[in-house]
């Protein structure tokens, strides 16, 4: 099945306006991380979560006074879903699961009418958030220093630099895309936490499985038309792998909607980060990974040194 036959987009001939494009997207998006920021999941920050289910609705409000007056002050509380299904938050670390049985305490001493159910207990202590932070960033940092190794024997040293100067567009552009929504619509709920993170990690992977089909088709063409300019043979290698490229991130981008729209609170940060991770790692193969190597065989030209 092919949605594109025979298409002649110029491509790459439009690769600075969207250098600008990208780079206007991460200075806003890195200027609302700074002033906004992403709020951490329990994951990173450490404490006490609990995700808890009331026989009859509750009202946030009320349960967060009830929540001040057990010693518990400054509670993280939001509903999940509905009024009945609330998260409970704390970042007050105690031994064992002190922490977690008082919160119930509270609760059914404050509500005696309302019995609920306890659906998930998290704990994770602050070294513990500290330790999944500096392993978060170097799961990311090795994945590109891997990819890079991996394309420069697999392609030329200036094919890998574009795509992990693509990839890390990706993580940057995607970061952005989460700060910025989250200072628009908070009611989303998007967290940084381990779901979030294996988002980004599956985002690395997909992007640069793209990437590699559009750089195997540049290494044919370039073998086809050894007389074109590179730019030209870029396009049409581009064009060539566009309807695959359109079929395979659609049907994924689609499955991921369906999971944001239907997965519920705990899947969203997951759904939302690789949504966007679709779009930002199909557009960076064109426009960032193939825009570099084609600006770099430019500069080599004009030096002489035909590569």
């Amino acid at each position: 099945m092919r949605l594109f036959e025979s298409t002649n987009i110029n491509f790459l001939g439009k690769r600075r306006i969207f250098y600008l494009v990208s780079l206007s997207i991460i200075v806003i998006g890195l200027i609302t991380l700074f002033i906004k920021g992403i709020p951490r999941g329990i994951d990173f920050l450490g404490g006490t979560e609990l995700q808890i289910r009331f026989e009859k609705e509750v009202d946030v409000h009320t349960i967060r006074s009830f929540m001040d007056n057990a010693g518990y002050s400054g509670m993280e509380i939001k509903t999940m879903g509905s009024d009945k299904d609330l998260l409970l938050r704390t970042p007050i670390q105690k031994e064992g699961t002190k922490v977690s049985e008082e919160i119930q305490e509270a609760l059914k001493k404050s509500l005696p009418d309302n019995p609920f159910q306890v659906l998930r207990i998290d704990k994770v202590g602050p070294k513990i958030g500290k330790e999944l932070t500096q392993n978060a960033l170097m799961a990311v940092i090795l994945s590109l220093i891997g990819i890079l190794i991996y394309l420069a024997f697999r392609f030329q040293f200036i094919y890998a630099v574009g795509a992990v100067v693509a990839l890390f567009h990706d993580v940057l552009i995607t970061i952005s895309a989460v700060a910025i929504f989250h200072a628009l619509i908070p009611g989303l709920g998007l967290e940084l936490n381990s779901t979030m993170l294996a988002a980004f990690l599956t985002l690395i992977g997909f992007s640069v499985n793209d990437t590699v089909i559009i750089f195997d088709r540049i290494r044919e063409n370039i073998k086809l038309y050894k007389n074109e300019d590179i730019e030209n043979v870029m396009n049409k290698s581009v064009n060539a792998t566009l309807s695959r490229t359109v079929i395979t991130s659609g049907t994924v981008f689609l499955t991921i909607i369906v999971l944001l729209l239907f997965g519920g609170e705990v899947l969203r940060s997951f759904s939302f980060t690789f949504a966007v991770g679709i779009i930002t790692g199909t557009y960076s193969s064109v426009f960032v990974a193939s825009a570099i190597v084609v600006d770099w065989k430019h500069h080599l030209l004009k030096k002489g040194k035909v590569n």
